[in-house]
């Protein structure tokens, strides 16, 4: 009886032990990767700013969300990170509950649920974030049909549309440019279908050390990581807008639903969209929610207005409506 007591202790000590570990945090974000979108840099801020310590959370936007939904009779995270389709599921599956932050005004109404279940905080542009060095030789590719040459053979890499909003998005933005519609994803299916016989590699987490590293050659990913490496990282980087055509995407956060520390996490939702908050977003190459104008410095590292003019604002929310079909077809049909 008495080991079976010791047993029991230390298996209630590991399931427990990572929740207390968190919750000796001030604010638990879900889906604040350190490498992703400079979330790194924001959270120093945010503890020199507000003293919070915020731990670091390497989710993708799938995770985040199946978590809080599994922690719901005691939630343990406090402000959830998305791309919008998936901030649209959380609203839709009670995970959330309704915050406006400060400067929630200054965002445009289609970056944000009327309600304030959600709001933008920046978005990027969807495209080939690029190692030119681990190219062997190879031409930077210059469209999406490029990918499929047997010249990048187990060079390509995107994140898993079942699971990672950057991966659903790399699929609309393929499936659009390629001449499909929200009701019609036979072109990006094809695609992806295609690109399995060129080995591609198919991670569920941000992948940007994998590229920076060169074991992942090219991945569809946005402007602002290929921008981050490019500028930042010793090597040959480059982003490239697909001639086909991409699309921009919006990232949100949400106030989790009977959050543990909810005045500290509204916050820090307010210092997502206060003018500091929004000016570490644009250094990182991302755009503001709100209507900030880009550094010039920063500016003049993008690629032209002309590049830009292939990548399309797209409604998220009939994207939303059927995501669950494409993901199902993805995994039936893909993977």
């Amino acid at each position: 009886m008495k080991l079976r007591s010791l047993i029991l202790a230390v298996l209630a000590f590991v399931v427990l032990a990572p929740v207390q570990g968190a919750r000796a945090a001030d604010v638990i974000c879900y889906n604040c990767p350190p490498e992703w979108a400079d979330w790194g840099t924001m959270l120093k801020a945010v503890k020199t700013d507000l003293g919070y310590d915020i731990p670091t959370d390497n989710k993708n936007s799938g995770q985040a969300l199946a978590q809080i939904i599994a922690e719901k009779a005691n939630p343990v995270g406090d402000i959830g990170y998305f791309g919008v389709t998936f901030g649209m599921k959380a609203k839709a599956q009670d995970a959330l509950e309704p915050y406006k932050p400060a400067h929630w005004d200054q965002v445009d109404a289609g970056l944000k649920d009327p309600d304030g279940y959600w709001t933008t905080i920046h978005s990027g542009t969807l495209g080939l974030f690029v190692n030119k060095d681990a190219l062997g030789g190879k031409p930077v590719p210059k469209c999406w049909a490029d990918l499929l040459k047997p010249d990048y053979k187990g060079m390509v890499g995107y994140l898993d549309p079942s699971s990672a909003a950057v991966g659903y998005v790399g699929a609309v933005a393929i499936n659009l440019a390629l001449g499909g519609t929200a009701d019609n994803f036979e072109p990006g299916l094809k695609f992806f279908k295609d690109l399995k016989k060129n080995d591609p590699i198919v991670p569920k987490q941000t992948s940007y050390a994998r590229v920076v590293s060169g074991e992942m050659p090219i991945l569809l990913d946005y402007d602002f990581n290929a921008y981050r490496a490019k500028y930042s990282e010793k090597g040959n980087f480059e982003f490239v807008i697909p001639c086909e055509g991409s699309v921009v995407f919006p990232y949100v956060v949400g106030l989790v639903k009977n959050a543990p520390d909810k005045d500290k996490a509204k916050k820090v939702m307010d210092y997502l969209l206060s003018d500091k908050g929004q000016a570490i977003w644009t250094n990182a190459y991302l755009r503001p929610a709100r209507k900030i104008e880009l550094p010039a410095a920063v500016k003049a590292k993008f690629l032209p207005d002309s590049d830009y003019a292939r990548a399309k604002s797209v409604d998220w929310g009939k994207m939303e409506l059927v995501q669950k079909g494409f993901t199902d077809r993805y995994l039936a049909e893909v993977r």
